[in-house]
């Protein structure tokens, strides 16, 4: 009988430091990782898609926050060297880890590549949402990281606490996934206090780097068979990035960036 150290473990990702963070933090503890690396959404599909769900220039505002914070992760460089230091956590390519590139993990030919590595779970970190007929498809648990306390925080810009004075929900999600956005049962959540010095660039390195722990113990019960999940009860609320304008008299205002 194959260990639960040994099973076959699925991540899926459109890449990046953060998910590569849990990636390394999965290798080491796990024998048996591959990853599943989806092609990034295009600006255009995405820009598209929030106009028609919330306006021209709401969705507009959101991309120059977008733009901003892609910008800005080059002034932040030496918090996030401290953040990976102090958790004691690894952000470079890890070559023993086989990666396959896929177009989208809602394809026929990603489904095809998920049930040929016959994994015991599936871990979802940045990626984009699963469809319906992708989720029926998989033959296992599925779980997601989410950079944010859930229910109250989902979406992206789980980290918009800060502004709403609920500070104390500042923090990470491990669920398992259902046709909602971040609205299945909670396996594991944990919270943590942000420094002064960061920002909308490094809170979600820092809410994965400190949330290591609940994303192994979560993946461990899916490899042993003890996946306890929990309702997410609770007020729930989906999130955007905010638009320019709001995160600019965030930062002025409160001094929350």
């Amino acid at each position: 009988m194959t260990s639960a150290a040994n099973k076959p473990i699925l991540v899926v990702t459109a890449g990046g430091r953060n998910p590569q963070v849990l990636i390394n933090a999965l290798r080491a503890r796990f024998a048996n990782v591959t990853v599943l690396l989806e092609q990034p959404e295009s600006k255009s599909v995405f820009l598209k898609r929030r106009i028609r769900k919330l306006g021209l220039v709401t969705a507009v505002g959101q991309f120059a926050t977008m733009v901003a914070s892609k910008f800005g992760k080059r002034f932040t460089e030496k918090r996030a060297t401290e953040i990976l230091r102090q958790h004691d956590v690894d952000d470079h390519e890890n070559l023993a880890v086989p990666v396959i590139a896929i177009d989208s993990i809602n394809t026929p030919s990603a489904v095809e590549h998920i049930r040929a590595l016959n994994p015991a779970v599936v871990f979802l970190v940045s990626c984009r949402m699963l469809s319906a007929s992708t989720l029926a498809a998989l033959p296992c648990p599925v779980i997601n990281f989410h950079a944010g306390i859930n229910p109250q925080y989902r979406g992206l810009m789980g980290d918009i606490g800060r502004v709403e004075n609920d500070e104390a929900n500042f923090g990470a999600t491990v669920h398992l996934v259902d046709a909602g956005v971040d609205t299945g049962d909670i396996l594991y959540q944990s919270r943590m206090t942000p420094s002064k010095s960061d920002t909308m660039h490094t809170y979600p390195l820092l809410q994965t780097a400190a949330s290591i722990g609940i994303a192994m113990r979560a993946v461990d019960d899916a490899l042993s068979g003890n996946l306890k999940p929990l309702p997410a009860n609770g007020n729930s609320r989906q999130w955007y990035h905010p638009p320019i304008w709001t995160w600019l008299w965030n930062g002025f205002s409160c001094g929350i960036w």
